[in-house]
């Protein structure tokens, strides 16, 4: 297989385990107080821009099933796309963490105000906490995979 090929069958399975994840968890993962624990995996673009697809499509199939409908389809997936492209320039996964967490806490606030006239400020803290705890759970997670060789060097070492 080459290798245009591996990463694309790479990024359809981000994709894939991206929407089963959120899906799965479909009552904690939208609305105004949500544990999104799929958003672990956006640490992926810490590594490597290469998932930035993955991540982005993944999120979006997620977002198709939202109670909140084509809002979330447009600022769920946008969300995503910054964040990844955030925590690609960041310089260190705690602030990556925090990075990921004010665009998503501030883009889901818009829309939960847009959406559903929620007040912007306490919904927008609402996502970012929520953001924020698996954001560093994800940092410990990655700091544990970072350990293994094998998967930090196929993997997250930027190629």
């Amino acid at each position: 297989m080459n290798k245009n090929m591996k990463e694309f069958a790479l990024n359809a399975i981000i994709a894939a385990v991206y929407a089963a994840l959120t899906l799965a968890i479909m009552p904690i993962a939208y609305g105004p107080i949500q544990a999104r624990l799929s958003e672990v995996m956006v640490f992926l673009a810490f590594y490597n821009k290469r998932y930035f697809p993955g991540l982005i499509i993944g999120c979006f199939i997620a977002n198709l099933f939202s109670p909140m409908g084509m809002y979330d389809v447009i600022f769920g997936t946008l969300s995503t796309a910054i964040v990844c492209f955030a925590m690609y320039k960041c310089s260190n996964k705690w602030l990556a963490a925090v990075a990921g967490s004010v665009v998503t806490g501030l883009v889901i606030g818009a829309e939960l105000y847009f959406a559903l006239s929620l007040p912007f400020i306490i919904n927008a803290f609402y996502v970012f906490v929520g953001e924020l705890i698996v954001l560093l759970i994800g940092v410990i997670i990655f700091n544990f995979v970072e350990k293994n060789k094998d998967i930090n060097n196929k993997y997250l070492k930027e190629s």
